[in-house]
């Protein structure tokens, strides 16, 4: 004998596989409806603008917190290479949240809403794109570097979740997903920004000719 008495399973425990089967049934219903709510014109709307950006050689600037960080990192590394490999141009784009030193020396000689206006403030020129995410919409630090963006002759796009929000005002390009569900609207980010990366992947042709260099 261990010393261990083994007790029955309690009634609550019994139907796990049930409640667990239909929780994920619900679930994904409303993942593929969050997704059919996802606009096609706001995605061609965004191929244009990436689109102009590469023919005018402009630098396109991505960023978000948590989820969205890895979401603005993955678009930056798919837009970056794989994208770029299938054009006779390559995208310029930067993921704000790569660069850990210089982002932690922000937030810790100033704050962490400075963390993605400051690169801004070096690096980014008139014309240039300027693409925040967040599922709330609010968080200080996007909202400055959006504020700074407007400010500053960027282009700017926000990536929100359906409540009202800052961010939503202050871009030029919205998409807000319908649902404040932080997984699934993190999901259709990520499919919105895929979208547009493999329209330039799938279709090279798209992208149309390039004037001379």
């Amino acid at each position: 004998m261990n010393g261990f008495i083994a007790l029955p399973d309690p009634p609550t425990r019994r139907y796990t596989a049930a409640r667990m089967t239909d929780w994920i049934e619900k679930y994904l219903a409303a993942q593929a409806a969050a997704h059919a709510a996802l606009p096609a014109d706001t995605v061609v709307r965004f191929v244009e603008l990436l689109k102009a950006a590469l023919r005018e050689d402009r630098q396109i600037f991505v960023f978000g917190n948590g989820g969205s960080a890895a979401n603005a990192a993955h678009f930056a590394t798919d837009l970056g290479k794989g994208a770029s490999d299938r054009l006779p141009r390559r995208f310029r784009v930067w993921a704000l949240t790569d660069n850990l030193s210089w982002l932690t020396a922000l937030a810790n000689d100033y704050s962490y809403e400075e963390v993605f206006v400051r690169p801004l403030q070096n690096l980014a020129r008139t014309g240039d794109v300027a693409i925040g995410i967040s599922v709330s919409g609010n968080s200080p630090n996007c909202v400055r570097a959006l504020e700074w963006a407007r400010n500053n002759g960027l282009r700017t796009v926000a990536l929100v979740g359906g409540a009202p929000c800052r961010m939503a005002e202050l871009a030029e390009l919205v998409l807000a997903v319908p649902d404040t569900h932080y997984g699934r609207v993190e999901d259709v980010h990520m499919t919105f920004l895929h979208l547009a990366c493999y329209a330039f992947i799938e279709h090279p042709e798209w992208a149309g000719p390039f004037p001379p260099s």
